[in-house]
């Protein structure tokens, strides 16, 4: 069995990663992981942190570390894909141009223009990546941790013909967290989860079967649960169910938290969570790790001591249903919407349940969402839509009309500010777009 990472250089991630998946007794002999970046030197950390997780816990396995793509995927059974495109210095114009218009970004990986261009200036390198699955490793799963998830899957979904999804750990990590607030354990929980990537609810949530939002209310009414994820907690007050991602994601999603600064005060600087909200949240982590990555990754390779428990990622589980024991593992995945909720755009990328066996991954129809989700949603998932057309087309005007209806956006500019904005992004990105912009 082999399994290959593109972008092995995201140390942390692919690290947790690799612990999940030798856990599994079907991947601890006859297995090969594949490990791929184009940076040589974070490469060679990673290669390091598996070569100490297999002896900790004492496995047949094997590691191969290359820059070399093609030599990576050769018969691969399972890909994982985790790049950054462009590098830090591109992704600050992202933030900083709307924030020059007044557009105040947290994250800005996801969506409204910031991860708009974030998705232009990825797509094609993903679209490679994928041609060479196809070539090398055609019946390989291919697991996407690569933001923006939706517009990369929906992309993908449509230009290749790989068996691939898109996976976030939101949807775990907030279900633990809801369950921590009232004080259950998560094996004694069931849950419905969907929606579009980043923007899914809870539709139902239960303890021991049964309902537990009056539960999830009740502690929302305790003020220390209350100031931890001030956005979210408000969204769910009025909207009825909790969403999925942190309060500073979420506050970007709409036009309710961010557009003046006496709301940004309120709602995305006093929360108490790991992302309140505040701007260039990523910016300003990235120049914190500047100087210290080195040091941190060294530590730990350094530490004697090593967990080999596994985490709580999906695509270990995912893997080893379809091609390691084949115990059938459910989670939370990104799929074209055929049929699977009812009031979202047909053919939109949606996060559902979905079920892996060695059979591949199949997706659970949902059905229809609350009405005023699907009032939320639909506006986001028809412009991720319009966005990929304007894509595959190189069509800039889709682009400038996609953040048009940013809900954040429009609160704030003119369409005449917007369409300076978006222009200005354009050449900011000049020569990172692909063939079809240039």
């Amino acid at each position: 069995k082999k399994i290959t990472f593109i972008g092995a250089g995201s140390f942390e991630f692919a690290r947790s990663l690799i612990r999940d998946i030798i856990s599994y007794e079907a991947f601890q002999s006859d297995t090969e992981i594949a490990l791929m970046d184009i940076n040589e030197e974070r490469l060679a950390y990673t290669e390091r942190a598996a070569h100490k997780l297999i002896a900790a816990r004492g496995c047949d396995v094997s590691v191969m570390a290359t820059t070399d793509r093609v030599e990576a995927l050769k018969g691969a059974n399972g890909v994982v894909i985790t790049v950054l495109e462009g590098g830090m210095p591109v992704f600050r114009k992202d933030i900083e141009i709307p924030k020059k218009y007044g557009v105040d970004v947290n994250i800005g990986d996801t969506r409204g223009p910031s991860g708009i261009f974030r998705f232009l200036r990825t797509a094609p390198t993903m679209l490679s990546i994928c041609r060479d699955i196809e070539k090398y490793a055609p019946n390989a799963i291919v697991l996407n941790y690569t933001n923006p998830m939706a517009m990369l899957c929906r992309y993908l979904q449509e230009m290749t013909t790989l068996n691939i999804t898109g996976l976030c750990h939101s949807v775990q990590a907030t279900a633990a967290m809801l369950a921590h607030w009232i004080g259950v354990s998560m094996k004694d929980v069931t849950y419905t989860c969907a929606g579009i990537n980043h923007q899914a609810f809870y539709i139902d949530y239960r303890v021991n079967g049964e309902d537990a939002y009056p539960r999830i209310r009740a502690a929302l009414d305790r003020e220390e649960i209350w100031n931890q994820e001030l956005v979210r907690n408000e969204m769910c007050r009025c909207l009825d169910y909790y969403p999925t991602e942190s309060s500073g994601h979420s506050s970007e999603y709409n036009a309710w938290f961010r557009k003046r600064p006496d709301l940004i005060e309120k709602w995305c600087t006093h929360g108490t969570n790991w992302n309140p909200g505040e701007y260039g949240f990523l910016i300003k982590r990235d120049g914190e790790r500047a100087n210290t990555w080195k040091d941190s990754i060294q530590k730990w390779l350094d530490d004697p001591n090593v967990s080999i428990e596994r985490g709580n990622e999906y695509a270990s589980g995912i893997f080893n249903a379809c091609f390691g024991d084949g115990t059938i593992f459910t989670f939370n995945g990104n799929v074209r919407n055929f049929g699977l909720i009812d009031n979202l755009p047909a053919g939109a990328c949606v996060e559902v349940p979905v079920y892996a066996s060695p059979k591949g991954i199949d997706a659970v129809r949902v059905g229809t969402l609350p009405p005023q989700l699907a009032l939320l949603i639909n506006t986001s998932a028809a412009i991720e839509e319009l966005v990929v057309r304007g894509c595959i087309e190189g069509d800039k005007r889709k682009i400038y009309q996609a953040c048009l209806f940013d809900p954040l956006t429009s609160a704030v500019l003119s369409m005449e500010e917007i369409e300076k904005m978006v222009d200005e992004m354009f050449e900011a990105n000049r020569g990172c777009l692909g063939e079809q912009f240039d």
